[in-house]
């Protein structure tokens, strides 16, 4: 697989783009926030408790407290789907104001707070200390049992030349396959010394308190993504190279060749095409090469894609039309969910197939096509509706969610009422006001040419127009039903559902 990692960087945010086979895979952004809080480690303070749902909230420095669960406390000892019965209470292993060293798992998202674990994780380019789980284990993407011994006995190798507590487990990541045990040591080297100085400052530092953070994104994702496949890192910004350059030399000499300035008129992303990919991954329609399309609809609960054969009619039959619709859908979804960063539960609703085997092929294309996402995902199988369930972890916020806000005139809806609509909800709104005898708060010289007692409408030029054109009776029919002149007036400021009803008491001069 070919890959290359374009790094944008402007006075305002830093943008990098992860290319695979001359395809965007991942978008990630820095902008005048932090990029991601996950992995950050902070000298929390339980704040408070919940028996009913076993879990804390701990206030770690943040505008909201993080989430900390029972099964997050030292080690995880119970599952969701499995509730271990010797599971010990939440209330005996945290109390009110006790402080603790918690690491974020995954970012505030919405108005969720941080989830939060007290299992620390310690990443470097080949391994992860973890100081509270003495286990060793090997990345489950290094597939080969001779090599995978060969991890396991030179980590417990290293660990023991540079003197390292054998309480402190490690993991070894999928970047350590076939590499020198001397890379191992001096990664275990790197990670110790980095220990140390968490320990230190969380013994020093009250409650609540930044420890420990994360690299910067530029230096973040060349530990994290960078791989055998890299071909090159491209940088348009002279210090950010510099520093990238620097800290590949020290942590990834083999790649140092590869870390390239890029100085040339036209802008990174637009020379890869970048910026409208981006713009595309916020549409939810996404076109299929042989007519097709998805539509992704994310939600706060979750993500639903619906399949269409949309322009595609085939050339057989209908079943060869939608099983080719839905291979073609099966081998497309994996990268928009991992360029969008679309995580917790997704379902997909194929189109409908009659051949079993046509849905075990579909299903086998989107279990292939998820192989090369390193975030972990679950499928089941595809259901008696077509649908199938995907659960895909989540550590910071989508695409979509970092980029776009609700829109303030459909509140996130998606939709809004039509001027019809709006017309009859003004006109039950007047009928209202005489029944309660509601007095309506209005400057009383809103229009210059209203007499005392007229009703005033203010509203969008779409709802006005409407309404002295196709609602005229009905305006004349309220007006005779309520005793008042009714006037309108345009407010541009106003969206297509919002409007007042001013009563106009009296006219100034």
């Amino acid at each position: 697989m070919h890959e290359e990692l374009l790094i944008n960087v402007s006075p305002f945010e830093t943008r990098v783009a992860l290319i695979q086979n001359h395809a965007l895979a991942e978008v990630h952004l820095q902008r005048s926030g932090p990029y991601s809080l996950t992995g950050n480690i902070y000298k929390g303070r339980v704040e408070r408790i919940l028996p009913g749902m076993q879990a804390a909230f701990v206030n770690i420095g943040l505008g909201r407290p993080g989430f900390l669960h029972a099964r997050d406390i030292d080690a995880p000892k119970i599952s969701v789907a499995e509730p271990d019965p010797e599971q010990p209470d939440i209330r005996d292993l945290v109390h009110e104001g006790q402080s603790l060293l918690v690491q974020v798992a995954k970012d505030p998202i919405a108005t969720k707070g941080a989830r939060l674990t007290t299992n620390i994780a310690l990443a470097s380019r080949y391994l992860v200390l973890m100081p509270t789980n003495a286990h060793i284990g090997i990345s489950q993407r290094i597939e080969d049992p001779v090599e995978r011994e060969r991890l396991r006995v030179a980590t417990e190798a290293a660990r023991a030349a540079a003197g390292s507590d054998t309480s402190r487990g490690m993991i070894v990541r999928t970047a350590a396959d076939g590499v020198a045990d001397a890379l191992l040591e001096a990664d275990v080297r790197l990670l110790e010394r980095v220990w140390q100085r968490v320990d230190e400052r969380q013994r020093e530092l009250p409650a609540p308190a930044l420890v420990y953070q994360e690299l910067p994104l530029h230096t973040r994702v060349i530990r994290d993504l960078a791989g055998p496949d890299l071909q090159a890192v491209k940088i348009d910004e002279r210090s950010t190279y510099e520093r990238v350059r620097n800290f590949v030399g020290e942590f990834a000499p083999e790649f140092v060749d590869r870390v390239l300035f890029y100085d040339d008129p036209v802008a990174l992303f637009d020379r890869y095409g970048i910026e409208d990919e981006i713009e595309r991954a916020l549409s939810s329609k996404v076109a299929l090469r042989c007519g097709g399309h998805l539509v992704i609809e994310q939600t706060e609960a979750m993500t639903t894609v619906d399949v269409n054969t949309g322009a595609y009619v085939g050339a057989r039959n209908l079943e060869d039309t939608v099983f080719r619709t839905n291979l073609e859908a099966a081998a497309v979804l994996p990268r928009q969910l991992r360029l969008r960063n679309l995580g917790g539960i997704i379902v997909v609703d194929f189109i409908d197939m009659e051949d079993e085997d046509h849905r075990r092929q579909v299903l086998r294309a989107l279990e292939k096509a998820c192989e090369s996402d390193p975030a972990r995902i679950r499928i089941s199988g595809i259901s008696e509706l077509g649908l199938v369930q995907i659960s895909r972890k989540r550590t910071r916020e989508s695409l979509r969610q970092q980029v776009c806000e609700r829109c303030p005139t459909c509140d996130g809806h998606g939709v809004v009422k039509t001027a019809e609509t709006v017309c009859l909800e003004i006109f039950r709104a007047m009928l209202r006001s005489v029944r309660q005898g509601a007095a309506y708060r209005g400057d009383p010289a809103a229009n210059g040419s209203a007499t005392v007692g007229d009703m005033l409408v203010q509203a969008s030029q779409s709802v006005v127009d409407r309404l002295l054109d196709e609602e005229r009776d009905n305006v004349g029919c309220v007006a005779q039903q309520i005793g008042r002149t009714i006037r309108f007036q345009v407010e541009p400021s106003y969206g297509p559902e919002q409007f007042d009803l001013v009563l106009v008491q009296s006219v100034t001069r």
